[in-house]
């Protein structure tokens, strides 16, 4: 059986959602598929217990909310029932010994907090903040836009005008300051450090690693101006809605429906086949997948051998999902409205914690970053219940030890049922030394390891949820290639979009904006 469209998406992730939308409104024959039963990619929601709705893998829609996908598509979403929730408190970090700091929707009020915690450091964090405002145009048109493009070229001839050739490189440069650099210089307590050490770490960055320090301040403007904004009822209804968009102006969504080949003729991609031998005719494709699932299975491609080899694989990640009676009772007051909440010793323990990690270690004290989704939205529970939403971003891929040499691991490096369960149980234990009559509480604990990630979705290598490590040499206009040149394969009328290609990892939709305008939407 053969069909027909304009444009065949591989792939159902917020970038090939967001293309196929952006498409499909601008008239063309969308056909989409998605080799899992549902569609979504790291947007889903499942169900803990009854009535009760959590997001196994993201959850979190700053960076969408302040993208241009979102400008595009957002009152096409709100028709469609798409809500997003928040409190005024997005962020704060917890130390051991029970000193927290909490970050608002409130520069003066955030400024004020951390004079309290050292006199100068509020001061610092403004002049921090309004400096990056003031680079903002250039930091997000390079970030976010279009590297090859006409309008990025202008934005940078206006620049080196305004700020002559040596001041625009002397911008460029300060922009690659380490998180550590960041905070070394500007903060003098450990605490108000400790704030925004772990924010790397969502960056799939570490905090010596270069460009680390930018978006700790990339972070901190984006939650100030929209918080840590979740889809309420869950992140599957953002699907939902996506889909719908997809669907009323014509477009189709398959599950279950597996591409095994990208067609290729005299190097023109004329289609795809699927694993059931049906075949698809299109005119353009959109991938989004990883290079080694584009070039080394779907189109293989013996000049991109060597690229292959080079591609690197972040660090992995760990999540733990609990549902609670009651409240939860923070032993430090203060705390129950945060979204997201980093319980870690401070800036050495997390850069302690992903060098281990990176070692293939289990680390001794791990980064956990506690989510309250109940908090912004409580129908996701019955009421009197709660759920936390915790993520560790410091997981090695491929365990050859603990740290703490106290777990027990498999001589292959796997990650196991027991093994999972045992490093819940570390992290359980330091959640406990935070909450009062926390196990007490807990009606369900669902562990998610590096290996169970990937089972969700073929794209999270290793459990890594940055389609590939986001360091300096495979980041920008090197992504997911030093020769890459936009979202183009060498494989004409066949794209590449997704968390491996520019601007990379995260819920902005930013790669499917892109290559759907590049096409015309």
């Amino acid at each position: 059986m053969t069909a027909s469209t304009d444009i065949a998406i591989i792939g159902t992730g917020i970038n090939a959602l967001v293309a196929g939308a952006l498409l499909a409104k601008s008239g063309k024959r969308v056909a989409m598929f998605e080799r899992e039963a549902v569609a979504g990619g790291c947007m889903r929601s499942e169900t803990l217990a009854e009535g009760v709705t959590y997001d196994p893998l993201a959850t979190t829609f700053v960076l969408w909310v302040t993208g241009a996908a979102h400008g595009a598509l957002g009152a096409d979403l709100a028709r469609h029932g798409v809500e997003f929730c928040a409190t005024d408190t997005p962020t704060g970090v917890l130390l051991p010994d029970g000193r927290a700091l909490t970050y608002k929707m409130d520069r003066a009020a955030n400024m004020a907090a951390f004079d309290a915690i050292h006199s100068g450091d509020g001061a610092q964090l403004g002049a921090d903040l309004a400096a990056f405002g003031a680079d903002a145009e250039l930091l997000f048109g390079l970030m976010g836009g279009d590297p090859w493009s006409k309008s990025t070229a202008k934005l940078l001839g206006k620049e080196a005008w305004k700020r002559k050739p040596h001041g625009l490189a002397a911008t460029m440069g300060g922009a690659l300051q380490s998180m550590r650099g960041w905070l070394e210089t500007s903060f003098e307590d450990e605490l108000t450090r400790a704030l925004w050490a772990p924010w790397c770490l969502h960056a799939g960055l570490g905090p010596e690693a270069a460009f680390s320090g930018q978006m700790g301040q990339v972070i901190g403007f984006a939650l100030e101006a929209a918080g840590a904004p979740i889809v309420k009822g869950g992140a599957a209804n953002m699907v939902r809605g996506l889909i719908a968009i997809i669907e009323e102006n014509g477009g189709t969504v398959r599950t279950s429906a597996e591409v095994s080949e990208i067609l290729v003729s005299n190097g023109k991609a004329t289609g795809l086949k699927l694993s059931n031998g049906e075949t698809i005719r299109a005119g353009k494709l959109l991938a989004s997948v990883t290079p080694h699932q584009l070039y080394g299975r779907l189109a293989p491609s013996p000049k991109h051998s060597d690229n292959l080899r080079k591609y690197k694989y972040g660090k992995g990640n760990f999540q733990l999902h609990y549902l609670l009676n009651g409240p939860v009772k923070w032993t430090t007051p203060g705390l129950e409205t945060v979204q997201l909440l980093h319980i870690t010793p401070g800036l050495d323990a997390v850069s302690k914690a992903g060098n281990e990690a990176e070692r293939g270690m289990l680390p001794d004290v791990p980064t956990i970053c506690v989510g309250q989704p109940t908090a912004a939205d409580p129908s996701r529970a019955p009421e009197g219940q709660t759920l936390l939403w915790l993520q560790l971003p410091e997981a090695p891929r491929t365990v050859k030890g603990d740290a703490r040499g106290e777990i027990t691991v498999p001589a292959d490096g796997q990650w196991t049922q027991a093994l999972r369960e045992a490093y819940a149980d570390r992290v359980e234990a330091i959640l406990s030394h935070h909450i009062d009559g926390f196990k007490d509480q807990i009606v369900t604990r669902r562990a998610i390891s590096p290996a169970d990630l990937e089972s969700y979705n073929m794209n999270l290598v290793g459990g890594d949820p940055y389609g590939g490590a986001c360091a300096l040499d495979q980041f920008f206009l090197w992504r997911p290639f030093a020769n890459t040149l936009r979202h183009d394969t060498g494989i004409k009328n066949l794209y590449h979009i997704g968390a491996s290609t520019h601007p990379g990892p995260g819920l902005s939709g930013g790669s499917g904006f892109l290559t759907a305008k590049e096409l015309g939407a």
